[in-house]
């Protein structure tokens, strides 16, 4: 869903930002009619973020290599598609995030995610931490739309801590970039197109007990879903008392994510 290049959509714009007494000029974008400064090398998502501006996302982590998969930070900007999370910040860019034609096209893509897998939020033990539901929440999501798939999903949980519910993976690659990128390791991986999709793991047996996986490793905790979870600690924080419980997405996602942007 990538639109044009980067210098299709640049116009000569800067704004002064003082710094220790000195005025010095930063490269802007307007987001939704904001003056937003960015940095060489920023990404739309990560200007935005920086700036307080919340563009919706899933398969995104500012620790992790971009990879633009879940589609839900689609924008415009200067009228072409884009996902915010790959497509670099440029002077002059124009791009509307918040409006209604797109927040309609995010509900439809939650939607979609919901009703390809087995989410049923009242029985999983993620519900109130899940990053999906808030962004259903955030999003006004109210029904599911679409027919259910009902896929039938294996469950593994051969591995003494760690287990997976192929039901609700959404397929984001944040397990497998968590796994390369800062674990050291390569335990997950993608395999499979549209819906023959699904998370391997690298054994020969297939199995997750006969991997180097570890319990503290971030690979086991970066599932924004209720797909990989840790055992013996499904409860331990009630139902009520978990982050999407009392917060909107938009304001945790903001507050973990600005400093690592800005």
């Amino acid at each position: 869903m990538d639109g044009g290049n980067a210098d299709d959509c640049r116009e000569q714009t800067s704004a002064t930002i003082p710094d220790n007494g000195r005025m010095i000029m930063m490269k802007t974008i307007t987001i939704d009619g904001n003056t937003i400064p960015f940095e060489d090398g920023q990404t739309i998502m990560e200007a935005a973020t920086a700036a307080g501006v919340y563009i919706p996302h899933l398969c995104h982590h500012p620790e992790y290599t971009p990879h633009g998969s879940c589609k839900l930070c689609t924008i415009k900007v200067n009228g072409r598609t884009c996902s915010a999370c790959t497509f670099p910040a440029a002077e002059g860019q124009d791009v509307l995030n918040n409006t209604k034609d797109l927040n309609d096209d995010r509900q439809k893509i939650t939607q979609m995610l919901f009703v390809e897998g087995n989410h049923f939020c009242p029985s999983c033990e993620k519900t109130g931490n899940c990053q999906l539901q808030a962004v259903a929440y955030h999003l006004n999501m109210l029904d599911n739309h679409f027919p259910h798939f009902y896929p039938h999903r294996e469950m593994d949980a051969s591995h003494h801590d760690v287990m997976i519910d192929h039901n609700r993976c959404i397929f984001c690659t944040l397990c497998v970039r968590a796994s390369q990128q800062k674990d050291g390791k390569d335990v997950f991986a993608i395999s499979g197109r549209g819906i023959n999709k699904h998370l391997i793991v690298n054994a020969k047996s297939g199995q997750l007990k006969d991997t180097d996986l570890e319990a503290t490793d971030q690979a086991a905790h970066i599932c924004p879903t209720g797909a990989i979870l840790i055992k013996r600690t499904g409860y331990t924080v009630p139902i009520g008392e978990r982050i999407y419980d009392h917060k909107q997405i938009d304001e945790v996602s903001l507050a973990s994510e600005a400093e690592d942007h800005g």
